[in-house]
Formats: structure tokens, C-alpha cells, sequence
């Protein structure tokens, strides 16, 4: 059978290419939905990490932080989302939401290692200015701290974005028919692997491309910005 006849059966027959598309839009919608959970909860824990009393000693915030980190770096994604999945959202019907927790929760324990080191990157300078302005630690940290530290965090925070997005092929052992998912089912209604699975690598090729050279220019721009 030809290359162009398996593209047709893949792609053409039947309007599979709806599918591809459908299973695309829940790959992304999961992906942004996690990014944005995982930053949030990232930051808080990174905050909490770097919380220390006045001796310097590490809080119990710092404590609990570091375990959440522990535990979540230290274990399978895949398990995280079959135990929220089977376990404590069990109840949900909404997929998309249970994935987006799931993967935002993990995806916030290495967000906090890259937002702590993004602070720490930081002159200390900075929160002694911020201080002597009359400003309170929490103020500093927020407006003067936190915009440095972000943008010394985001090409991690890029790549995390593109792992993150390539991770949530794994839905499908939850049952939700992602772009992986669907290129196994249409594998399996045509009894061919080829070309749907070499279809859906292109298609995830294409998104990770284009994401990149979008936070290439990103970078650039912040770098002008600097320069000036």
C-alpha cells in the first residue's frame, strides 16, 4: 500500500481528520489549563521554600514546601493522574479539569525550583532598596523582587511549557481521547500504525516548533528591553 493511500486511510476516510483536531484542542486545553495551575502553585511553594524565620532557619511553610516538592519530583506523573483520577476527584466528570489539576500539581514542584532560583538570581540589593523606600517585605517582593525573577525564570519556564504539553500524551490512560489517544484508536480501526502514529509525532513536531520560535521572540524582545 502506498504512502499517499495510508494517508488517506489515516487522515481523509471518513473525516478522521476531525479527530486529530478534536483530540489536538484537549492536548492544548489540558497544557495551558496545568501551565497556569502549576505557575501559580509554583510560586507559592518557591515562596515558601525561601520563607526563614529570623535566625535564617527554614519555616515549617519551607518544610511542607519541600516535601510537596519531594514527593511530587520523586513519583510517576501517570500515577499522580491515575490517583486523582480514580481516587480524588473520582466523582468529577469533568475530564479536562481532573487532568489540569493533576498535571498542574506536578508541574508546580519544578515551576517552585525555577521561580526559587530565578529569585535567588536576583541582587539582594534589590530588597534592601525596596525596604529603604519605605516598602514592606511582602510590597518588595512583589513589585520589585517577583518581575526580575520572572524574567530570569522564562526561557525554564518556556521549556517547561513545552514538556508539560508533551507529558499530557499519558491522558489517555484516563480514557480522555487526546491527540495520542486518537491516533491509537484510529490505529486500531484501521489496523494500521504508520501513519496515524507518524501523524500525530508531526502534529505535536508542529506545536513544539511553533511554541519555541514564539518564546524565542519573547526572550528577544525582553533582552531589547533590558539593553535599553
Amino acid at each position: 500500500m502506498s504512502v499517499s493511500e495510508l494517508f488517506r486511510i489515516a487522515f481523509i476516510e471518513k473525516d478522521r481528520w476531525k479527530l486529530y483536531l478534536q483530540g489536538l484542542g484537549i492536548t492544548i486545553q489540558v497544557s495551558v489549563f496545568a501551565a497556569l495551575i502549576g505557575l501559580v502553585i509554583g510560586t507559592v511553594a518557591a515562596l515558601m521554600k525561601l520563607h526563614t524565620n529570623r535566625s535564617g532557619k527554614t519555616t515549617i511553610l519551607g518544610k511542607i514546601a519541600d516535601v510537596y516538592i519531594d514527593v511530587i519530583r520523586g513519583t510517576p506523573s501517570v500515577l499522580q493522574l491515575m490517583i486523582m483520577w480514580f481516587i480524588i476527584m473520582k466523582n468529577f466528570t469533568n475530564g479536562i479539569l481532573v487532568a489540569s489539576l493533576s498535571f498542574g500539581i506536578n508541574s508546580g514542584a519544578y515551576v517552585a525550583e525555577i521561580i526559587r532560583a530565578g529569585i535567588l538570581a536576583v541582587d539582594s540589593g534589590q530588597m534592601e532598596a525596596g525596604r529603604s523606600l519605605g516598602l514592606s517585605r511582602f510590597q518588595t517582593m512583589r513589585y520589585v523582587v517577583l518581575p526580575q525573577a520572572f524574567k530570569n525564570a522564562l526561557p525554564p519556564l518556556c521549556n517547561e511549557f513545552i514538556t508539560l504539553l508533551k507529558e499530557t500524551a499519558i491522558v489517555g490512560y484516563v480514557g480522555m481521547s487526546d491527540l495520542t489517544r486518537v491516533a491509537n484508536q484510529i490505529s486500531s480501526a484501521t489496523y494500521q500504525a504508520f501513519m496515524p502514529l507518524i501523524g500525530a509525532a508531526v502534529i505535536y513536531l508542529i506545536v513544539v516548533k511553533i511554541l519555541t520560535i514564539l518564546f524565542g521572540n519573547l526572550e528577544r524582545r525582553m533582552r531589547q528591553g533590558d539593553n535599553r
